[in-house]
């Protein structure tokens, strides 16, 4: 088994609140993690017809059968039981009670705001992180790298990229969010997936997107929020304090798995990608993702940013740090040069901030030229990625 970084959090999360919640995509490895920390505790799924008609039935008998707790898998499916839960935690006062997964945070965290609020400890477990995965397979192939992704089954099991992408995406992404939104042209919100995974690492114009997708901006809006919830895409937002008005306040839209974009695109061998037009995006995509399963696994959320003024110039990622902000820029080339630095110099002039500048290339090595540090892909999987803090 890989070892996850949440396992930590989780351990420490369990000293001091009764329950605790595990949420992320669908198959990034939420039950096994909780099976792995938890192994002392029964494991129910209400995914199970019987077990969540039990649930629905008669929850008060249904979670008496757990007088030391258990790992209750895919609660979302029978949100009901939250208020049963909240009387008996509060009755027993016991840390660590009951574990609780799930796939899609509108329900669950709609449930637990409301019902459990304060007597609940959240993690947001996200595919493997490319930190988690050295020693265990991590592909020494920056492209091979950005085809797979993270999903925890490409790598435990014999199946082709196209064969579990096209099953993942039929299986739980259509199913999943078609539920949620009642969707009823399945072609449409197909066109409409791909073309936000074609978007990934970009500005994000609902106008465009909905015209090119042929519904209305307000129907576009609905549809990313959900894809939101579900965790197949992540908004991050213009840093725009103190820097005056002459800048873009739109945010960026990224997928939270490199390799299901991929995927979307159509890109199926390394040789397609090699000279591929979205590269680019592929490479910041995986990159900013990075950054978000580093906090999510500390148990924290990501105070990740990126900074664009009218003219274009754009820092792609900048992290407020306790004592600043820590500027970023992606570049997927392999090779360093000299007009790299350029938008760097150019922000460090709007701010008095003394954090190194990093720039993450699609090579190999580390350097630090003119107070700006290099670091390769490689690097950001491993140790070298706690220096950025």
């Amino acid at each position: 088994m890989i070892l996850r970084k949440a396992s930590e959090i989780l351990l420490h999360l369990d000293k001091g609140f009764p329950i605790i919640a595990i949420t992320g995509p669908r198959q990034s490895g939420k039950t096994t993690l909780a099976k792995s920390v938890f192994n002392n505790k029964p494991y129910i799924s209400l995914e199970n017809l019987d077990e969540r008609a039990f649930a629905n039935q008669d929850p008060k008998r249904f979670l008496a059968r757990f007088p030391d707790g258990a790992i209750l898998d895919e609660v979302q499916r029978c949100p009901s039981i939250l208020s049963w839960l909240q009387g008996l935690v509060d009755e027993r006062q016991r840390m660590g009670d009951f574990i609780l997964t799930g796939s899609a945070q509108l329900d669950l965290m709609s449930g637990i705001s409301q019902t459990l609020a304060g007597r609940v400890g959240r993690v947001e477990l996200l595919p493997f992180s490319g930190k988690e995965l050295v020693g265990y397979g991590l592909s020494k192939d920056l492209n091979t790298l950005l085809l797979q992704g993270g999903f925890p089954a490409i790598f435990d099991r014999d199946v082709s990229l196209e064969d579990w992408f096209s099953n993942y995406v039929a299986t739980y992404v259509e199913r999943d969010v078609r539920q949620i939104l009642a969707i009823q042209d399945l072609n449409r919100f197909q066109r409409f997936i791909r073309l936000c995974a074609a978007r990934s690492a970009q500005l994000l114009n609902l106008s465009s997107l909905a015209n090119d997708c042929g519904i209305t901006s307000v129907t576009a809006k609905e549809w990313l929020s959900v894809l939101e919830a579900c965790y197949l895409v992540k908004i991050i937002h213009p840093y725009y304090q103190n820097f005056g008005k002459r800048l873009v306040k739109t945010p960026k839209l990224f997928f939270l798995d490199v390799g299901l974009m991929a995927w979307l695109l159509g890109i199926k061998h390394n040789s397609q990608l090699e000279l591929h037009p979205q590269r680019g995006h592929l490479f910041e995509t995986w990159v900013v993702t990075e950054f978000l399963k580093d906090f999510y696994n500390q148990g924290s959320q990501a105070p990740l940013f990126f900074w664009r003024d009218q003219s274009g110039q754009e820092i792609d990622l900048l992290i407020e740090r306790e004592n600043g902000l820590q500027a970023i820029e992606v570049k997927s080339g392999a090779t360093i040069t000299s007009d790299w630095p350029k938008t760097i110099s150019l922000w460090q002039k709007h701010t008095n901030n003394n954090l190194p500048p990093y720039i993450i290339y699609g090579g190999y090595g580390d350097y630090v030229n003119d107070k700006v540090h290099y670091l390769g892909w490689q690097s950001l999987c491993e140790s070298k990625m706690d220096s950025l803090q």
